[in-house]
């Protein structure tokens, strides 16, 4: 019972955060602490994800800390959430609460669901643009997992009593800090005469994509006569018979969801539409009209501002853009290139923030069965700043794209139109990572090369247009007038009295 007890208070001491600090209108006679707590966190939980297992996780969650710092992604979007909390903080601080100061400064999230979840939350951190925004970590309640795999906590569904919770969250109070890029995906496409031009119909969109929001017409973007669509992902972009696959389990899953509530079984279903699809006798029965090179021109960016063209070879149906070494549930499709390719294709290590795409092809699951072996790879066709793929009409009238595992069908032109798919490096987030993880960082002293000298420097980067640099997940946050007002008034006001002490001090010193 003692050590129950213990156990809770060190909860509390390391992880808990007051009421009042989380909202407006919390009780001033909330818990108050002694102490700022080590590692103060938020909690989002997709209550839907892992079958049953996003909803006991967000229990355990609650019970362990203040509820109110627990939230099921179900009920409440986390750019509100956050919007809300960090509205606060700013108004605390302004009140002189250096309590609230050091909460917002020792911050870190943890986001528990599919990688779709974990790309939703990424995008909304991102867009928001807060001054001192919270590193993330991620529990893998997906079926891929690919972006908790990477940082290191696992690919497996998690534990969701209170021991299993409690170690994780003292791994989250030692997990480093590293620093991945994000990358921003533009889609343009003729808009219909009549109907819907949404690319993802009859699915949902995901969030993965941000919904793929429409730019503004005053966007620069924006073209008269096209629909712009715009989105981001942390892991990868592909298209072919990979996301063809996927988008058969995505489409069987919905219509029957109680059938895919285990992660193994979810897996071996997987398997078995990659066979009925033709994925594993591509040669036999996928027509070579739907291969890569058949359906796009491809060029990609090797140097800022630079594109030229990328040779896909024919037998290629399935294209990968890569930012992490994980894909498909933990293979690595990029491997470690050897001396030779490095230093006659100019072909490096996969870095989790070096600016770079790693891009490689797939001839079909035969090929993709390579992956498994210690040194396998795929078809490495280049690694690049961008690239953009130019669909023009063919004998092919839709083809399959998935991103972070979220995947949709798209129509592609059936005239003289053009569907341009552009991916470019938007910046950076910050992750939380365990000190034995996959993802590697270009700045680590093991590392053997140095930052790409090519990255876009700062001047142009801050030349981009504004909105060109968001994802379309959540408005900038923006600091109201009345509590910046607030904030220097009462910034202004201990040093005001300073000044009056100091007077009157020199004024009895001198009698």
């Amino acid at each position: 019972m003692a050590d129950s007890e213990s156990e809770h208070n060190n909860i509390h001491r390391h992880f808990y955060i007051p009421t009042y600090i989380l909202a407006p209108n919390g009780s001033s006679n909330s818990l108050r602490l002694p102490d700022v707590p080590t590692c103060p966190v938020l909690v989002f939980v997709n209550s839907k994800s892992g079958g049953q297992l996003g909803g006991e996780l967000l229990r355990t969650f609650r019970h362990l800390l203040n509820k109110y710092q627990v939230f099921d992604l179900g009920e409440e979007a986390p750019d509100s959430v956050l919007r809300r909390l960090y509205l606060n903080i700013e108004r605390l601080k302004g009140n002189g609460d250096r309590f609230a100061a050091e909460i917002e400064e020792r911050m870190r999230i943890i986001v528990a669901g599919g990688d779709g979840t974990a790309g939703w939350l990424l995008g909304v951190v991102s867009d928001l643009k807060l001054s001192q925004p919270p590193p993330i970590a991620t529990v893998p309640l997906g079926t891929g997992n690919n972006l908790p795999f990477a940082f290191g906590w696992g690919k497996k569904n998690p534990g969701t009593d209170l021991n299993s919770v409690i170690s994780f969250l003292k791994q989250v109070m030692n997990a480093k800090e590293m620093k991945m890029d994000s990358w921003h995906i533009l889609m343009r496409m003729r808009a219909p005469k009549v109907g819907s031009c949404d690319p993802v119909a009859p699915l949902e969109l995901p969030h993965s994509l941000h919904a793929f929001h429409r730019v503004s017409p005053s966007d620069e973007l924006n073209v008269e006569g096209f629909h712009t669509f715009r989105g981001g992902f942390w892991n990868y972009f592909s298209m072919g018979m990979d996301a063809q696959v996927s988008y058969a389990f995505h489409s069987e899953r919905k219509m029957n969801p109680d059938k895919f509530k285990n992660q193994l079984v979810n897996q071996s279903s997987y398997l078995k539409l990659g066979c009925t699809q033709g994925w594993f006798f591509a040669p036999l029965v996928h027509p070579s009209s739907k291969n890569i090179a058949q359906l796009t021109k491809v060029k990609i960016m090797k140097k800022q501002g630079e594109w030229q063209d990328l040779h896909i070879p024919p037998s290629v149906r399935s294209i990968v853009c890569l930012n992490l070494p994980s894909f498909s549930g933990g293979l690595n499709p990029w491997g470690t290139p050897n001396s030779n390719k490095r230093r006659y294709r100019d072909l490096t290590p996969p870095f989790v923030d070096d600016g770079l795409l790693e891009v490689v092809g797939f001839r079909d699951a035969w090929h993709g069965l390579v992956l498994l072996a210690p040194k396998g790879h795929g078809t490495r066709l280049a690694q690049a700043h961008g690239i953009r793929f130019e669909f023009h009409k063919g004998t092919a009238n839709h083809t399959f794209m998935r991103i972070d595992g979220e995947p949709w069908k798209q129509p592609l032109p059936e005239n003289d139109d053009t569907v341009v798919v552009e991916i470019s490096h938007l910046g950076q987030v910050k992750m939380l990572a365990t000190h034995d993880c996959r993802a590697k960082s270009i700045y680590d002293p093991s590392s053997q090369f140095s930052h790409d000298a090519d990255e876009v420097d700062s001047d142009e980067e801050n030349s981009v247009n504004e909105e060109r640099r968001k994802f379309g997940a959540a408005d900038t946050f923006k600091i109201p007038d009345e509590v910046k007002k607030q904030n220097r008034s009462h910034g202004r006001k201990p040093r005001l009295w300073a000044l009056l002490r100091n007077l009157l001090a020199f004024r009895l010193e001198r009698h």
